[in-house]
């Protein structure tokens, strides 16, 4: 397919500006990549400490609204307003109140991870069979240990779905934030790029950007597989 594509682009003669060919897109990678490994920093400093802060609370609210029904009345209109809400639209408001550094990115992260965190590891905390909760119950089991031994385990497949749905989504709102202001980070570069129309360059930070979701995905689905393989 790559093959193909330079190919096609060459025997047409596409201009660079529309759509530069694989080769230039790698060959720009490798000399931009010194400028560009500084806001690769930056970009995991704000995925890492976002996803970090939001997967927590969402773990912590997953137990909790699990174990008391009551909560979930409380928080679920909240949490349904966090998934269904862009939260680069609430970057402005964000970088207004704490300014363009790292703040408001982070806590954009943790608003996108968080949410979908909550949902996936609940759900798993839901699916657990009675039956083997009614059987430490009979023997004595409290409820903390019931959902260390029982509950916990049982849902680790969900986490990790949710985990990794979550870095997923932190990646593209800090990305996303990066773009709408501040002046370091891979979205900015990807803004700066288009507006001087280096397309090559411009395609490198992406290609950049798929590596970094991609690696999430084998991340997590390598755990998964370590950890939770009994669920096959």
């Amino acid at each position: 397919m790559v093959g193909a594509l330079e190919f096609s682009l060459r025997w047409f003669e596409v201009p660079a500006y529309i759509m530069p060919t694989p080769s230039a897109i790698v060959a720009a990678l490798f000399k931009e990549f010194p400028l560009l490994a500084p806001h690769l920093g930056y970009t995991l400093v704000e995925l890492g400490a976002g996803f970090a802060i939001g997967a927590s609370i969402g773990l912590v609210l997953a137990a909790v609204i699990t174990q008391f029904p009551f909560a979930e009345k409380i928080i679920a209109p909240y949490i349904l307003i966090l998934v269904t809400t862009p939260m680069l639209a609430l970057v402005p408001l964000l970088i207004l109140r704490f300014g363009f550094g790292y703040t408001p990115r982070i806590i954009a992260v943790a608003l996108a991870a968080g949410p979908m965190v909550m949902i996936n590891a609940a759900t798993g905390f839901r699916r657990v069979d009675s039956a083997k909760i009614a059987l430490a119950r009979s023997y004595g089991a409290s409820t903390l240990q019931i959902f260390w031994k029982i509950r916990a385990p049982m849902a680790l497949p969900m986490i990790l779905v949710g985990l990794m749905i979550g870095a997923i989504f932190g990646l593209l709102t800090a990305v996303g934030a990066e773009m709408v202001g501040g002046g370091f980070g891979l979205g900015n570069r990807l803004t700066t790029y288009s507006s001087m129309i280096q397309m090559p360059q411009f395609f490198a930070v992406v290609l950049i950007l798929s590596f970094l979701g991609i690696l999430i995905y084998v991340i997590f689905f390598l755990i998964g597989k370590k950890w939770a393989s009994w669920e096959a």
